[in-house]
């Protein structure tokens, strides 16, 4: 853990959090600005500042994500759930403690909507591809 992360605070303690669900790996906890009823932060307790920095022997606690996300969906009733996490500034990302977001949904909320897509050219995808894969 990291003395001067927000989210580290909340998993010692020494900042006082509405838990939803806590066992040795995970938090989750309301967030205290949410964006729907019932919105909630999924943060695995060892300090990882990405997803990218998370050694693959402890992306375990990511087996929870679905339970967790699900059980959400039953208590706020809600019709779906967005589940948002974002990696570095650029992404979107604010408090630098891997975290997913997870967003109870409901039709015609009004909430994220994603931009209108464009088309994949095959010669994007296929440089793409060949980056990738080297």
């Amino acid at each position: 853990m990291t003395d001067n992360c927000i989210f580290c605070m909340i998993v010692k303690g020494e900042i006082p959090s509405y838990t939803l669900y806590e066992d040795e790996d995970v938090k989750v906890f309301l967030d205290i600005n949410p964006i729907s009823k019932g919105h909630s932060l999924f943060i695995p307790k060892k300090h990882y500042k990405t997803l990218f920095s998370v050694p693959e022997e402890d992306i375990v606690f990511l087996k929870k994500l679905p339970m967790v996300a699900k059980k959400l969906k039953e208590t706020t009733e809600a019709e779906g759930v967005n589940i948002v996490q974002s990696n570095e500034r650029a992404a979107g990302q604010v408090i630098f403690h891997v975290h997913f977001h997870l967003i109870p949904r409901w039709s015609n909320d009004g909430i994220i909507k994603f931009p209108e897509q464009g088309k994949l050219e095959q010669k994007t995808a296929e440089e793409i591809i060949k980056k990738f894969k080297n």
